[in-house]
Parts: C-alpha cells; structure tokens; sequence
C-alpha cells in the first residue's frame, strides 16, 4: 500500500474516530464539573487578576485544570451544530453554548468588545484563526468559516456568560481529506507582511512570567499600533499536544496614560506545565489584523531536543 493510500485511510479513520466521540459525547451528557471554569484566562491564577494577568483568572475554588480541554465544564456545555466540515469551502459555523438547565444560554458580558471569541486551530496547531461569531435570538451563534487543509481542529469559545463565569470550552472538528501533521521548531522571531514581531522572555511553570513582543516593519519600530478589541494586542497560547488554552491580554490598555502604542507589547502570563507552547499574537497596524506564530519551551523543556520542519519560523498571517 503505497503512502498516498495510507494518508486518506488514515484521514477517514481519523473523521470515524472524531465523529464517533462526539457522538458518545452527545449521548452522555456534560461530566461533572467544579461550579466555576478557569479556562478562559489564566491556565491558573487567581480571581482577583490584575490587568497584566489573564483575560480571566481562574475563579477562586476552581478545578486548575486548563481551559479548553472540555466541551462541558461549571454547567455549560459547547454543542456546534454539525462537527465536519468540507475541506477549502466557506460556510457558517454554527453552535449553542447550553447553560446548567440544560437551555441556550442567550445573554453574556461584553469582553474586550466581543460577547464571544471563537478560536479555531488544527491538532498539529496550524491554520490558526480567530474569529467572532453572531448571536440568533435563539442563541445560536455563527460565523462564516474556511479550513483550507484537511485535519482535526480544535475550536475554542472563549465567553462570560452573563452573571457567570468566564469560560473557555473546546470541541473537535473534523475536516476529510489527506494531511500530513506539521512539527514546529523553536522560534522566537516571526515575519508577517514585512513586519517582524519578536518575543523575548521565559514562560515558567506555576510563575506569573513576563512576555514582551516586539514590532518592527522594515527595521524601524512600530510606535503607532493601533487598537484592536480594546488591546495593542492579543496574545493565545496553546500547549502543544493536548492544546490546553490560555488567551492573555497585555499589561495595560489604550488611552491609560501609561500605555504606548507599540512597538512593545508586554503581557505576563502563566503556564501550567513544562512543555512547548505555540504562541499566537493578533495586533493591527494601518487597518489590518495580522497574526504572529511563535513556538516556544518553558524554560525548563528548553533542553529537549529541537524538532525541524521546514515551516518552521511561523510566518503568521494577516486577517
């Protein structure tokens, strides 16, 4: 059986595989959970993060488990409406966040300008995109989607529902079609549209660790960024493997008396584990969103041997 053949077995097992999880999934119900969720801001913190923290700290007595990794956690519950999508094709994404009796949540907290973030990313974290849906009276939300190459994806809805918590849950995706997995090596610099963005600190496990990113565009710094969801930045960070979800918002905001307009962005943020990070930085500059890709190792993981691919530099892309 030559490799070709293998690749698409291997996808349809793969499609089988996701359709059938979710499917048991559906039919068990949501797991019990602790009553708050943690996952949207801090991997772990506390509830009274400060503004170099986290978009949330994790709610005080919560389970630190990361964020992400459930479809159902605190009572709420992630259900997309159909969990395949086709391959290179735009179409509306649609799902319901369900809240604890079980009926769709239809009000939530505005946060940094946007009542939900829905963040989309392949297994092998590539094809990066964050996106933000709209609400029906139902409480259906939906937002146009592509997925240009074939996979399993990981979607976040990253919320607060009103009165609750802030919450970040995860569903699998699936996309039919041969892949081959992409393996990313360390970098710390990345190119996007002329601009180079570059990341300077350690991210330690269980320690609140400052992060810097740089913008340059054609070697001169970047000093008028402008704002995007009320921040100079975005920055989400997924551990690779299980993709564990942590998105972080920079230390300060714009128009704070204290804040400049690049070509810094600091952020602190806190990883709960050793192990190698993707990196992903959303920042807007003459009306363009562009994202920077970054992977990185925890200060401690640093050691472990490299692995090469020949994407490796995350070029990012722009939105």
């Amino acid at each position: 059986m030559n490799s070709k053949v293998l690749l698409t077995a291997y996808g349809v097992a793969l499609v089988l595989l996701v359709a059938g999880a979710y499917a048991i999934g559906t039919a068990v119900g949501p797991l019990s959970a602790p009553a708050a969720d943690g996952g949207h801001g801090a991997m772990s913190g506390t509830a009274d993060a400060g503004p170099g923290d986290s978009h949330s700290g994790t709610v005080a007595g919560a389970s630190d488990q990361p964020g992400g990794l459930a479809s159902s956690r605190g009572g709420y519950t992630l259900t997309p409406t159909d969990p395949t999508l086709i391959r290179g094709a735009t179409h509306p994404f649609s799902f319901r966040i369900t809240g604890p009796d079980g009926a769709p949540v239809t009000a939530f907290d505005v946060e940094h300008d946007k009542r939900m973030h829905l963040i989309v990313v392949r297994r092998d974290a590539t094809g990066f995109q964050h996106v933000h849906p709209e609400m029906a009276a139902d409480g259906t939300w939906s937002v146009p989607l592509t997925l240009p190459a074939a996979g399993s994806y990981r979607a976040f809805a990253d919320f607060t529902p009103a009165g609750g918590p802030a919450t970040t849950l995860g569903v699998d995706l699936a996309v039919p079609g041969e892949f081959e997995p992409v393996t990313h090596r360390p970098s710390r610099v990345a190119q996007v549209d002329g601009y180079t963005v570059e990341l300077t600190g350690d991210l330690v496990p269980g320690t609140a660790s400052p992060v810097t990113l740089t913008v340059s565009r054609d070697g001169r710094p970047v000093t008028d960024l402008q704002p995007y969801l009320g921040a100079y930045g975005h920055l989400v960070a997924l551990r690779q493997g299980d993709l564990a979800y942590l998105h972080v918002h920079p230390d300060g905001a714009p128009g704070d008396g204290r804040t400049s307009a690049g070509p810094q962005i600091q952020f602190v943020t806190e990883v709960p584990s050793d192990g190698t990070y993707r990196l992903f930085l959303d920042f807007q500059h003459d009306g363009t969103v562009r994202t920077a890709e970054f992977t990185i190792a925890t200060s401690t993981a640093a050691t472990a041997p490299p692995a090469t691919h020949p994407d490796a530099g995350a070029p990012g892309h722009g939105h």
